[in-house]
């Protein structure tokens, strides 16, 4: 279906085009958000009314739930990528720049608007096991290969896939272990619907998210192919990995970034931590590991040094958080980065190195 209206739009002129792309980019966001929402809350309506605890409601769909944006667009473009045999530079670009994104820009915001506290617990459990998956996946993004290129082949999304049910385990007992330390997933708000209602919302939601995905993989592949038919000599891989990194990266992260500003307005902000680890775990084992099953996501050398940046400011969250607060001077350190990295990319863009 995306193949045919792409035809379409290749039929208009150029500077048409970039505009209608641009439109399907926005419109795509906006689906993935809007819809996520509708998904998340009729899904949690099914289930509580299955008898399941608001507690592992909580610290399942819900938790899921932020990473359906990412899932959505990076399936999107791995079917794309199977059918037309093209790197996956949205789908690698998407994740590991929302990942990114997320640590610098959701956790840099917060921090500036009231300084965090974090809790020893998130230090001693949470954030070495982000750190050990975002390790593995930048070893399986720099070392293995499939048909010569920097990949996530099958196995290795196999292997992550396989990580999932060890995580929402690992939440789950954690959980029920330390129940002081868990008030706000058991208090996790659920909507009460008719089972009807929540059904039909539940696949009015997916069909939304999947609609969305393909919009925005639809947009943001022709918004790099429209740049890089203006440039003499564009690399294409260099200037569709930039549009993943940035604007889809950004795009999908807006669910967190708006939970974690409205809650740093409320005084909540130390919320906001857990957030962001438990979306980018989810983003590593469950989207790439789901995307990467359904098709080896191959990309250009230049993942290389993206995998690093999401590794290292991990592990710079990780030696902030260790001092038992994320303050206002570490947001603007955090904001600082990331406006350097996305200088980066730019150049990185224009020069080709």
């Amino acid at each position: 279906m995306t193949d045919f209206f792409n035809n379409l739009i290749q039929k208009t002129p150029i500077p048409v085009q970039f505009i209608i792309y641009i439109v399907c980019l926005v419109v795509g966001v906006f689906c993935l958000v809007k819809f996520c929402d509708i998904f998340v809350d009729s899904a949690s309506a099914i289930a509580k009314k299955a008898k399941i605890s608001p507690l592992v409601i909580g610290l399942t769909i819900v938790a899921i739930g932020t990473s359906c944006p990412e899932l959505a667009v990076s399936v999107s473009d791995s079917i794309s990528c199977l059918k037309n045999g093209t790197n996956a530079n949205i789908a690698m670009g998407n994740v590991v720049g929302s990942n990114i994104a997320n640590i610098l820009l959701v956790l840099g915001f917060s921090s500036i608007f009231t300084p965090m506290a974090v809790k020893k617990s998130v230090c001693k459990k949470e954030m070495p096991f982000l750190i050990g998956i975002t390790l593995l996946l930048t070893i399986f993004g720099i070392f293995f290969s499939f048909n010569g290129q920097n990949a996530i082949t099958r196995w290795e999304a196999i292997i992550l896939v396989c990580l999932i049910p060890v995580y929402i385990w690992f939440l789950i007992h954690n959980a029920k272990k330390n129940p002081e330390e868990n008030v706000a997933e058991e208090e996790t708000e659920i909507k009460e619907m008719p089972l009807w209602k929540a059904i039909i919302l539940t696949i009015v939601g997916a069909v939304g998210v999947a609609l969305g995905g393909a919009l925005v993989v639809l947009g943001s592949k022709g918004v790099a192919m429209d740049i890089a038919g203006l440039i003499p000599g564009a690399d294409l891989d260099l200037i569709e990995s930039l549009v993943g990194l940035t604007l889809v990266a950004v795009g999908t992260s807006l669910p967190e970034l708006v939970t974690s500003i409205i809650a740093a307005k409320k005084g909540q902000n130390e919320l906001a931590l857990g957030n962001v680890i438990g979306s980018n775990i989810f983003n590593t084992i469950f989207v790439l590991g789901i995307a990467g099953t359904i098709c080896p996501l191959t990309t250009g050398s230049q993942i290389i040094v993206d995998l690093l940046v999401m590794m290292g400011v991990t592990i710079v969250v990780f030696i902030m958080a260790l001092t038992g607060k994320l303050k206002k001077r570490d947001g603007w350190i955090l904001l600082g980065i990331y406006i350097l990295y996305t200088i980066y990319l730019v150049l990185r863009t224009i020069f080709k190195f």
